[in-house]
């Protein structure tokens, strides 16, 4: 079999499976989906309201986008059936917006909001289960004065409804909802990720907004659903210049993905053949424009793996895994940090004392380097870690904990990017099985609850943690009076008098 039918079989098997959401980020089984995106339509629509123009020229569009390296394409109609069969046969994901009239006081009469419901119910339902299905957004940027007319939390509680309504029908496709800056409180809590349409030309503003939007987006990952520039006001090479940085960006920044606006410059919209914008990443004609080859540049590595920006610098880190009696979870935190995407680093397993199978466990990992002490409790099992670690940065999690393969990527991505001690990020809590854990999970204490500013914090969870090697050592490292919690906020608060 020649490389090029491995790998047009390698993207049927991949559209042929679903996408599901963990914490921040989206797999496809057990690799990590990045939205690729782009936008696609509406195009003039023909007898049969169909919007997405003609099957050939769909085909050859979607081909042109696999070169460039994209894996999904976001619409705004709900599609003809053809059009998924094509996009699962391309190795093309999609994205269903579901329009419906946002403009009106869509919640003032019964017979409109039940018929919303309606139309969202029967085009989820015309395509359940269809391989090709990203998810579905069930509306896009309600205009700011309507939410506040209207009340946000009514408007938020029916986009909830609609959510419901089309996961009852398709459970395994995603859902979600385009918002935008005026109204970026609108966040239905039941959405499986959140899509925010963004457009801000200067790179470190839109950093700071992305940035913004992960803390205001919590445990879900988060995607862009627009961002683009046109190349009537602006030039080609004004645009291709602002994707590269782009995407460099929303990596940079820990999205699931973006979505560009858009595929071509031919558009229809309000009834209109639209002709004084040309945002398309390619003309009318299908010519690529200097974008094009800049996204292919970037996203044309691979899939959907994360499109790595070289770090300026990757110091060995040591990670230090405390545990006492922590073996239910010990092989699945030791067999995440088995697999991370980062070049050189070691792991350290302090075993605190256990009395359960720890050491058993520890012995079926021989790259750990496995020591054991007498039960002295957290802290001094912390220290025990760094006296033994060889890195320049000492990185912390728990037994508990499984990281993301990126885990390191991000943190030392942060910590050499500026002036700072140390880092540290979420710790993102499984479904509660009880009410036990539900309660835990709701408590405050987390990242966000402790933020000075959108990304300087107070202190920094132990289970997500990393300093150097230096800032360690000229605290003395972690207090030993500190047999269980509370080392973390200690060390931190001692840093900041310092």
């Amino acid at each position: 079999m020649n490389s090029e039918m491995s790998r047009l079989l390698d993207m049927t098997t991949t559209a042929n499976s679903r996408i599901r959401p963990a914490a921040k980020f989206f797999f496809n089984g057990d690799k990590k989906f990045f939205v690729k995106g782009v936008t696609y339509g509406p195009f003039k629509p023909d007898a049969e309201g169909n919007h997405l123009g003609r099957p050939e020229q769909v085909d050859l569009d979607l081909a042109l986008m696999r070169q460039a390296g994209l894996n999904l394409v976001r619409i705004y109609h709900a599609p003809p059936r053809w059009f998924l069969d094509r996009c699962a046969t391309a190795g093309m994901r999609v994205l269903v917006t579901l329009p419906w009239e946002k403009h009106i006081e869509f919640l003032r009469e019964r017979s409109t909001r039940k018929q919303i419901a309606e139309n969202v119910r029967a085009a989820v339902k015309a395509h359940a289960g269809h391989p090709a299905i990203f998810g579905y957004l069930v509306g896009n940027e309600i205009p700011s004065t309507m939410a506040r007319w209207l009340g946000a939390r009514r408007v938020i509680e029916f986009v909830e409804e609609l959510i419901r309504i089309g996961r009852g029908i398709d459970p395994d496709a995603l859902f979600s909802y385009a918002t935008y800056p005026p109204t970026e409180y609108l966040l239905p809590q039941n959405a499986d990720f959140c899509c925010f349409n963004v457009y801000l030309h200067d790179q470190p503003d839109f950093e700071r907004y992305l940035l913004r939007l992960q803390n205001l987006t919590g445990e879900h990952p988060l995607i862009l659903g627009e961002f683009g520039m046109d190349t009537i006001r602006h030039s080609q090479e004004e645009q291709a210049e602002m994707l590269g940085w782009h995407i460099d960006s929303v990596v940079k920044c820990g999205l699931a993905g973006t979505t560009l606006f858009t595929w071509t410059d031919e558009w229809f919209t309000g009834g209109e053949e639209i002709t004084d914008w040309a945002f398309g990443i390619v003309t009318r004609e299908r010519k690529p424009k200097k974008a094009f080859h800049t996204i292919k540049e970037k996203l044309g590595r691979s899939d959907s793996a994360l499109p790595h920006r070289p770090l300026p610098r990757a110091p060995f880190v040591s990670i230090i895994v405390c545990s006492y009696n922590g073996g239910d979870t010990l092989a699945a935190c030791l067999d995440s940090l088995a697999k991370l995407n980062y070049p050189e680093y070691e792991v350290i397993l302090v075993d605190d004392g256990s009395t359960d199978d720890t050491a058993y466990i520890a012995a079926q990992f021989p790259q750990v380097r496995y020591i054991h002490q007498s039960n002295n409790g957290l802290s001094h099992a912390r220290n025990t870690g760094a006296a033994a670690a060889k890195g320049e940065v000492l990185a912390y999690t728990d037994s508990d904990c499984m990281a993301d393969v990126d885990w390191l990527y991000y943190m030392i991505g942060t910590l050499v990017s500026g002036d700072y001690a140390g880092v540290g990020g979420p710790n993102i809590t499984p479904p509660a099985k009880n009410w036990i854990q539900a309660c835990v999970a709701a408590a405050p204490g987390g990242p966000s609850h402790v933020l000075l500013t959108d990304t300087i914090a107070e202190h920094i969870p132990g289970c997500n943690m990393a300093f150097y090697r230096w800032a360690f050592e000229s605290l003395g490292g972690f207090d030993p009076e500190y047999h269980k919690a509370g080392d973390d906020v200690d060390f931190c608060l001692r840093r900041g008098a310092a």
